[in-house]
């Protein structure tokens, strides 16, 4: 069964254009890891709201244990997450009703 990840990012204000400048750069990344079946970030439409992370997964394990434990994520992580305040949860969602 595919999952489908969600997560809100809360990104300081007035860092946003950097911020998609960041993920530009850290979405190659995550693209190339084992199981991704989908990635899309959408911006908000009023400001200092926060932008919506939605990925399809193969399987939780695919993000979880792949990417998450991956050199790549390192890497997501060390241009992403000075972005963000606080810190976005994660949460996986199974197939539509």
């Amino acid at each position: 069964m595919a999952v489908l990840e969600h997560a809100l990012l809360p990104v300081r204000a007035g860092s946003e254009a950097a911020f998609e400048a960041a993920m530009a750069e850290a979405r190659p990344l995550i693209e190339a890891s084992p199981g991704l079946l989908s990635f899309e970030i959408c911006r908000p439409i009023r400001s200092g709201e926060p932008y919506l992370l939605l990925a399809g997964w193969r399987s939780i394990e695919d993000h979880r244990d792949g990417f998450r434990q991956s050199d790549r994520y390192r890497q997501w992580r060390t241009l992403l997450h000075r972005f963000y305040d606080p810190m976005p949860e994660v949460s996986y969602f199974g197939e539509p009703l």
